[in-house]
């Protein structure tokens, strides 16, 4: 069976599910509803602690009953989290809405990335999903920066209606989910949950590679969302909102085209240099941006965006050759999910900091926090090296 159409659908499900108009200015949101930037950035920790929580019954679920309903159970959690967050006017709602926001993210964190590898093993192409996942992945990027761009715009004129034009794009993710097609290669789970939760930790506990590769994933994730989610606090020390749009936009462009090209680049240079050679480089960009902080420091982050698509492609690919058929999808939720609660005890302590120090020097702490990714990271290449 040709994976065509479920590679285009969920493509298309990938450019909705982030096509957010309030991405470039939630914290500013967030902290204009609540008060300060310790409760707006409570907001996504709750969010990532509801992920936590979610995390891996949702990947056995998507195991046991299949990617595609679990896809459509995603946009309808995503549709009810904008929807509260439109209606807030105080900190409970923005939390329940956070919670909502949780449930799709753990909905969606194993389950998309297993649906298109057993789509592409179905079709005997597993070879290939290192290139459709960067294909794929690229419209992520390109709704995040069209909705960035548009989002900047109508904040200067009222932060109420970019949440409202954010429902219409998260009802589509449920439409369009409806009309994937289960792929055949995976066989639904119908044993104890307990049972297929334990057979994934054990595969965890007997590959060292794995384990390695989970903790900087887990290091990457839970330290660095939060850090992208605070740079619009840092951005507007030098730039006016709709600037902040376009900086955005800038990001998940260049972004989108290092996705677009990953595959090709990885199958050239192998998946761990890429990898290794984007983390050092974005780090060392973003550390001399935040430690002398100008006009120009926004841009500058905004462009090690380049290399994103490529170290996530790269990270992905290592992690799902690890991962096992039965598991995959649990597997997979198993590191967002500790992930997920690093992010919701990171983004509390990150907000606090950044009450009593400014935007600036907080982030210049995450990115020496975050390059110590690059020696578990080497680890793995050092290994990898001595067998060949």
């Amino acid at each position: 069976m040709s994976p065509r159409r479920n590679i285009r659908l969920l493509s298309w499900f990938n450019f909705f599910v982030n096509f957010e108009p309030l991405a470039p200015v939630a914290i500013i949101y967030f902290s204009h509803v609540t008060g300060s930037f310790t409760l707006g950035m409570s907001v996504f920790s709750i969010s990532m602690l509801a992920s936590a929580v979610f995390e891996v019954p949702t990947g056995v679920f998507s195991d046991m009953i299949g990617r595609k309903y679990t896809m459509t159970l995603g946009g309808i959690a995503g549709t009810l989290s904008i929807l509260c967050y439109a209606l807030a006017t105080s900190f409970p709602l923005l939390a329940v809405g956070s919670v909502f926001e949780g449930l799709m993210m753990a909905l969606y964190s194993g389950n998309n990335n297993a649906f298109l590898h057993d789509t592409l093993k179905e079709a005997r192409q597993e070879e290939q999903y290192a290139h459709f996942l960067g294909r794929t992945s690229s419209l992520f990027q390109a709704g995040l920066g069209i909705s960035a761009l548009l989002g900047g715009v109508i904040a200067e004129y009222s932060l109420p209606l970019v949440l409202w034009i954010g429902v219409l794009p998260r009802f589509m993710c449920v439409l369009l989910s409806l009309f994937m097609r289960e792929p055949k290669i995976h066989e639904k789970s119908d044993g104890n949950i307990f049972a297929h939760l334990a057979e994934a930790l054990r595969n965890f506990k007997k590959n060292a590679r794995l384990r390695t590769l989970s903790m900087a994933s887990i290091l990457d994730f839970g330290v660095g969302q939060a850090e992208w989610r605070f740079t619009p606090a840092f951005f507007q020390m030098f730039w006016p909102l709709w600037a902040i749009g376009l900086g955005r936009m800038l990001a998940n462009l260049l972004a989108c085209l290092s996705y677009w090209f990953s595959g090709r680049i990885i199958k050239r240079f192998k998946a761990l240099p890429v990898l290794l050679t984007g983390k050092i480089t974005s780090h060392t960009v973003a550390f001399i941006a935040c430690g002398f902080p100008t006009v120009l420091s926004p841009l500058m982050i905004s462009c090690t965006s380049i290399i994103y698509g490529m170290k996530s492609v790269a990270e992905n690919s290592l992690l799902q050759r690890e991962f096992t058929d039965r598991q995959r999808a649990t597997m997979g939720s198993l590191n967002t999910f500790a992930g997920s609660l690093l992010h919701a005890v990171f983004a509390v302590c990150f907000g606090l900091v950044a009450d009593s120090l400014g935007p600036a020097k907080p982030l210049l702490i995450v990115e020496c926090i975050l390059f110590s990714g690059v020696f578990l990271y080497w680890s793995v290449f050092r290994k990898e090296r001595a067998r060949a």
